[in-house]
């Protein structure tokens, strides 16, 4: 039986699927090899979201966290970190981080990591605390708002898009990010509000955490991790003022919880197209002990604290979500 018709006959029949989660972990990532998966979440929505139907929601994020409490030995990313500079990571190392600093990460996320008993670390872009919105999130939020009918944008030359049904919504929001994406921070955030004006509908000011929220997460036991303070494309800025976006992100989460910020996430995260080696060598200098990218994989052996990968599976049934950890694994050994 090939490994898609085992998941198929132990979703049919779920007292096999214990036994056939061991039996995958085993075959894919063997207890001799050691690495750390590291799972990124940016938001969990309290109930589906009709735009986003793939994003997850506080039902599905139990259960992918009660999955992983039952097969992966979680643990704060910091010690990860620090057990993979040493050698000592466990079997089936993982960790749990968010990214951009969403309101409901303290809302609904936080509970069921109490619930089930674990940590998560969150990497928060401080420019967007107390009331700010990031501009892609205003993309969302304003197709998501207007009118029916048609959004022209031509006069800030992004086109015309029809907003006559939710199907034509979601490839509105696309379309437009990916227009805006790698304009320069300032020109963005200005085309972003022209958008906004053509589109005539207030936008939200509570998507993102404000301060206590933070230092909520923080007396909780979670990690915080910094993020920048706007959340650019470090490789489209000049050094100093890259240096100046990490650099203040640090010290002001620094101040809002009273302890020293030790991790950092790129944003966006992309080795060689949204950070650059120096980049890198920026993080060593400002005194964290690691930080995290989005290249897929896990880390194996003693890999570079300062680029660690990520990934987030997106599987929806338990058993699916288990395979996808488990290939992650064997891919990043294959790769070693």
């Amino acid at each position: 039986m090939n490994t898609s018709n085992m998941i198929r006959s132990a979703e049919q029949n779920r007292a096999g699927a214990p036994m056939l989660e061991k039996s995958l972990l085993s075959l894919l990532s063997p207890g001799g090899r050691r690495g750390l998966s590291i799972l990124i979440y940016h938001r969990v929505l309290p109930h589906k979201d009709p735009l986003f139907p793939g994003e997850v929601d506080r039902a599905e994020f139990s259960a992918q966290m009660a999955a992983l409490a039952s097969r992966f030995n979680v643990l704060p990313l910091l010690d990860a970190v620090r057990m993979s500079k040493a050698g000592t990571l466990p079997p089936r190392a993982a960790a749990i981080t968010f990214d951009d600093g969403y309101a409901d990460n303290a809302e609904v996320a936080l509970p069921v990591l109490q619930q089930h008993g674990l940590h998560a670390t969150f990497f928060v872009a401080t420019g967007f605390l107390n009331g700010g919105r990031m501009w892609n999130d205003s993309v969302i939020e304003l197709v998501r708002a207007a009118p029916d009918g048609e959004l022209d944008a031509t006069p800030l030359g992004l086109g015309r898009h029809p907003l006559h049904t939710l199907a034509d919504r979601q490839r509105a929001i696309p379309a437009l990010i990916g227009q805006l994406k790698y304009l320069p921070m300032t020109e963005r955030l200005a085309q972003v509000e022209r958008l906004a004006q053509l589109a005539g509908c207030a936008l939200p000011d509570n998507l993102m955490m404000t301060s206590d929220q933070v230092r909520k997460l923080h007396v909780a036991g979670m990690g915080i991790g910094a993020h920048t303070v706007n959340h650019p494309i470090l490789a489209r800025l000049p050094d100093d003022q890259a240096r100046e976006e990490i650099a203040q992100g640090k010290l002001a989460l620094e101040d809002i919880i009273g302890a020293h910020v030790s991790l950092f996430a790129y944003p966006n995260g992309k080795p060689g197209e949204d950070y650059l080696p120096q980049h890198v060598a920026m993080a060593r200098d400002l005194r964290f002990e690691g930080a995290v990218s989005t290249s897929w994989g896990a880390s194996r052996g003693r890999p570079d604290p300062f680029q660690l990968p990520r990934f987030t599976p997106w599987d929806r049934s338990r058993l699916r979500f288990i395979l996808r950890l488990a290939r992650n694994l064997a891919n990043s050994a294959q790769l070693a």
